[in-house]
């Protein structure tokens, strides 16, 4: 199969590595076009993940609107609040009998727009039955490295969701279908917010008591969020929900936590993000969950302390403090 990744980070190299071993004509996209050529020239993506060769299947391509076109399977990995941006660039492409799989998790500032959601307003002609999104528990770092790994495809489409897993599976990236993308999607946004409060509550210097709470009520907003927009259980309890919330939180690959570290010992939001080689898509992702729980009325007050941490410059022992000492409640609600 063709095969298109879009987004030349550590990610969206990975999958582009793993798919060329499997067999398939694979041709990776990056944003930069200086960037673009010193990976053609290196065979390897020393930046974002330096030690993985590419595959003689593996090329580079620097023209978008083309390499769409030639594409059978188009995989954005872009970072979530550029997916808009880069799609735009190839609107007028037909894309019928095409199928696209987004990697990115994010929920878009401003639109609280689920990425296949932005996939479908801005594609036109994109049908729902086209798009998949592949998650779960899936560090780069590890996945890179033949470790085993778990995710799942999901497509409102079973077919379509059963053709992702077909073209993804391995002996050691083990692919799971479900119909639930709305589910799947939004937990695997949201945890990347937990994550950070997880990291919060390392930088402090809290104990396992404090990061097993944070999980777990964490878990409870992304299922109050989830269930919201028509979300099924058995994806919260999932690889997409519980699975990648549980990685993310405790990995010393999560980006996300390392920033919530940092801000737990006292550093600035932009000293950290400035100092850093990849993107934490929970940053982003704290303003734009917290608008849409907000708008919806769906009460995330973890969501709501990093949110306030991260922009509003409150002080972190005062946000725990805000939390602990909120009104006693059965767990349930």
């Amino acid at each position: 199969m063709n095969i298109a990744v879009l987004g030349a980070g550590s990610w969206g190299t990975t999958l582009a590595v793993l798919l060329a071993k499997k067999g398939h004509e694979v041709r990776l996209w990056a944003h930069r076009p200086k960037f673009a050529a010193t990976l053609s020239a290196e065979r390897e993506n020393c930046r974002y993940l330096k030690g993985v060769p590419f595959p003689e299947r593996l090329q580079i391509a620097p023209y978008l609107e083309e390499l769409v076109s030639w594409s059978e399977m188009i995989v954005t990995a872009v970072p979530s609040q550029a997916l808009r941006e880069t799609i735009l660039r190839f609107r007028v492409v037909d894309l019928s009998g095409k199928i696209l799989v987004n990697v990115a998790k994010g929920i878009e500032i401003g639109t609280g727009k689920r990425m296949s959601e932005v996939l479908l307003e801005v594609l036109p002609g994109l049908l729902a039955s086209q798009v998949a999104a592949l998650y779960g528990p899936s560090h780069a770092e590890e996945v890179s490295k033949d470790q085993p790994t778990t995710v799942v495809a999901s497509s409102s489409s079973l077919a379509t969701a059963e053709q992702v897993q077909e073209v993804f599976h391995t002996s050691m990236f083990r692919v799971y279908v479900n119909t639930d993308i709305v589910g799947v999607e939004i937990a695997g946004s949201v945890k990347n917010v937990i994550a950070i409060a997880a990291g919060i509550s390392d930088g402090v210097g809290y104990g396992d008591n404090a990061k097993a709470a944070i999980i777990t009520r964490g878990m409870a907003e992304i299922s109050r969020l989830c269930i919201k927009f028509g979300g099924e259980a058995p994806t919260i309890s999932g690889l997409a929900g519980i699975g990648d919330l549980v990685v993310t939180c405790l990995s010393r690959h999560s980006r996300n936590r390392y920033v919530g570290e940092e801000i737990g010992r006292g550093r600035s939001l932009d000293e950290v993000i400035s100092q850093m080689n990849m993107i934490a898509e929970g940053v982003h992702s704290s303003r734009s969950v917290y608008e849409l729980s907000r708008s919806v009325g769906v009460e995330m007050p973890i969501t709501r302390a990093v949110y306030e941490m991260l922009f509003q410059q409150k002080p972190v022992q005062q946000a725990i403090l805000d939390l602990m000492t909120r009104d006693p409640k059965q767990e349930r609600d």
